[in-house]
């Protein structure tokens, strides 16, 4: 199936594209539409997914596929949360960099002994104005004190995996797409997509 992701963001095409085998991903701009953004205001991570996929669903006429993700760190209630990208930031002002973004956090945290934290990844399918399909996964894991790794993006470099052993951003492509809060959930939705194109 061929599917219009609502991101502008390289990473995410990155990792989806090898985590649905058999798809084929295009983003908005490959098919015209540069200017594609949606104001991420939601409650929770399905919320903004399904906001996006149906904007996009909406301007297309496609099959629409959204992502909101997130890391949720219990010391801090769950921030950033749905605010993930933009934590940090002032209201109206622009966004800090990745690395700006994680240096606040660690230091928010600095001489905290609760380091339990969570990647959380909605996926939202818009097959038709009424017809769309939601999976929410997650990747529980500990806050480090420092970054590690060069891999990934976002707030990989410091969430460690202890049974792993490893950064999220020391995993190898391969290891992220099968363990990741996103590559479970797009295990998730190929199963679904399966279905759906073996309907009659």
């Amino acid at each position: 199936m061929e599917l219009i992701v609502a991101t502008g963001n390289a990473h995410k095409l990155l990792e989806l594209a090898p985590a649905l085998p058999g798809h084929r991903l295009l983003s908005p701009a490959d098919i015209g539409l540069e200017s594609f953004e949606v104001e991420e205001d939601g409650e929770d991570y399905v919320d903004n997914a399904l906001k996006k996929a149906r904007a996009l669903y909406s301007l297309c006429g496609r099959p629409s596929l959204a992502d909101d993700s997130g890391l949720s760190v219990h010391a801090l209630g769950g921030a950033p949360g749905v605010r993930s990208a933009r934590y940090g930031s002032e209201e109206g002002g622009s966004r800090l960099s990745s690395e700006e973004r994680n240096a606040l956090l660690l230091k928010r945290m600095e001489g905290a002994a609760d380091r339990d934290c969570a990647f959380v990844c909605c996926l939202v399918l818009v097959l038709s104005a009424d017809r769309f399909f939601v999976v929410q996964e997650s990747c529980p894991g500990l806050l480090l004190e420092a970054p590690r790794g060069s891999g990934g993006f976002g707030y990989d470099p410091i969430v460690y995996l202890p049974r792993l052993g490893k950064s999220v951003a020391e995993l190898t492509l391969e290891e992220k797409n099968r363990l990741s809060h996103r590559g479970r959930a797009c295990a998730r939705m190929a199963a679904l997509l399966s279905a759906i194109e073996a309907a009659p």
